[in-house]
């Protein structure tokens, strides 16, 4: 078995100094963004910037430890550090996890107006076909909200999925179409 990757923690992400380590970990499912690489094709001399549902699941799955100074952090402790600076984290963290764990691969979305752009593959290997926003079953969701995820997804030529939280995610998908 690998040993897992080291983080550090700051102040909103976990960062991996260790280049080597920084590289098996991105190039593992593409987690995570490479300091001063917009698109990484191979391997990057450069530390590797993780968001908290990131961290928060390769510490889950036992390919990551988090330190704070010296002092190692368990996930537990990583989610209550997130909590505070992370919208929504466990709603997000839950529709995240369910997506990697079914082979997606999930990064943030906010330039595309989302939580997440979701791969099948993972970028540089094809265009993210979806936008993905996180909702509660509480929230009423408008009619100018939908119409304005489908018109947002259809100018990046994307679908808009909304992933309804709850046991497991319910996924709505939205696609514009002409007849």
């Amino acid at each position: 078995m690998i040993s897992p990757a080291k983080g550090v923690l700051s102040d909103r992400y976990v960062i991996i100094w260790d280049y080597d380590e920084a590289n098996r970990i991105y190039f593992s499912g593409f987690f995570g963004k490479p300091m001063n690489v917009k698109k990484p094709k191979g391997p990057f001399n450069e530390p590797l910037v993780l968001d908290p549902v990131e961290s928060i699941y390769l510490s889950e799955k036992r390919k990551l430890e988090v330190y704070e100074g010296s002092k190692k952090l368990s996930t537990a402790k990583l989610i209550e550090f997130f909590r505070n600076t992370y919208e929504d984290l466990e709603e997000k963290y839950a529709v995240y996890s369910f997506l990697r764990d079914h082979g997606y691969v999930v990064l943030p979305g906010i330039k595309f107006g989302g939580d997440f752009a979701v791969y099948r593959k993972g970028p540089g290997i094809e265009h993210a076909p979806y936008i993905l926003t996180v909702t509660n079953p509480e929230k009423f969701l408008s009619v100018s909200e939908i119409v304005l995820a489908g018109r947002l997804a259809r100018s990046v030529k994307k679908k808009y999925i909304f992933a309804v939280t709850g046991e497991k995610p319910f996924l709505i998908g939205l696609e514009w179409w002409k007849p």
